[in-house]
């Protein structure tokens, strides 16, 4: 259904019928078919962010928080009348993998990759990365029976604010700096997100900061100014080999290469990483492996 939107959108262009927007889905029932509410975004993006709270996981003696490595997501965007395109990251143990694959395969919902992100933490979790196109609430209800098929936390109320006002034990302003970003405490976590130059686009269809492709890195303080960093560089071929070994070489472990969509246009690659050193070092090799990268300038 999605190709024939995007060519009857292409046709009404050409005759002038287009109109000036599309109308916003009703984000209040696919927040309660999904059981936990979300944010609009920038892109006209609905964005649920579904932690996984009930996981105690650890890696190389740091406890890792759900903002850092353990944050499933599904992001909604409108793409025609009442019809959307759903993208996610769900973050899941290894005996959850089947049963949620499943469910997911029987409502039609597409598995675009399953993979680690990170190496040696314990317990393990995978990812599994899904799209979906269609009726907005009859995905959202889907999406609840497959997540219903292992321990994810579900809750019809929204996330709390407070977490964002919270101090962090890191100084923040040495990132920024570094990065040229400006990012934000999220659970205990100071996540930054930098944008590629590009309009990335999946199946034809735009594809925001907000579902996905974005460069994220997260910083968990660890005490005495070091902390742990993971997240993900979205990168095209070109640039997969010079950003492994700007990082390699500043300490950073680079942990995958993978893709997380089937049809993305450009081809992109996603290098995740891992280190737990001093800020300030691994901010430079952050930067070095930045600078290999064609980024969105003007931010």
């Amino acid at each position: 259904m999605h190709a024939k939107i995007v060519a009857g959108l292409a046709l009404g262009a050409c005759l002038g019928l287009v109109q000036p927007s599309l109308a916003a889905p009703d984000w209040k029932a696919v927040a309660q078919a999904l059981g936990k509410s979300g944010t609009e975004m920038p892109g006209g993006v609905y964005r649920v962010g579904l932690p996984r709270s009930d996981l105690k996981v650890s890696l190389d003696g740091v406890e890792l928080k759900p903002a850092l490595a353990l944050g499933s997501w599904l992001a909604f965007k409108a793409m025609g009348d009442h019809d959307v395109m759903v993208m996610g990251d769900l973050v899941l143990t290894e005996p959850e993998i089947s049963p949620v694959m499943m469910k997911l395969i029987e409502s039609g919902i597409e598995i675009t990759a399953l993979h680690n992100h990170l190496q040696r933490a314990q317990p393990q979790t995978m990812y599994m990365h899904v799209l979906g196109h269609g009726d907005p609430e009859q995905l959202a209800a889907a999406l609840h029976s497959a997540l219903q098929e292992g321990a994810t936390p579900l809750s019809a109320a929204p996330a709390s604010t407070a977490a964002a006002f919270e101090p962090i034990d890191l100084d923040t302003s040495i990132i920024d700096q570094a990065l040229g970003h400006k990012g934000k405490v999220n659970g205990g976590v100071y996540q930054v997100s930098i944008p590629r130059a590009e309009t990335i686009k999946d199946d034809g269809m735009e594809v925001p900061d907000a579902m996905g492709s974005a460069i994220a890195i997260n910083f968990q303080p660890t005490g005495s100014g070091k902390a742990a960093i993971t997240g993900d560089f979205v990168l095209v071929a070109s640039e997969v080999n010079p950003v492994l070994k700007a990082l390699r070489e500043s300490g950073i472990e680079v942990t995958a290469v993978h893709n997380h969509m089937l049809d993305d246009q450009p081809r992109l690659f996603f290098m995740h990483f891992w280190a737990n050193d001093d800020v300030g070092k691994l901010t430079k090799g952050l930067k070095l492996a930045l600078d290999q990268v064609h980024l969105r300038t003007g931010i």
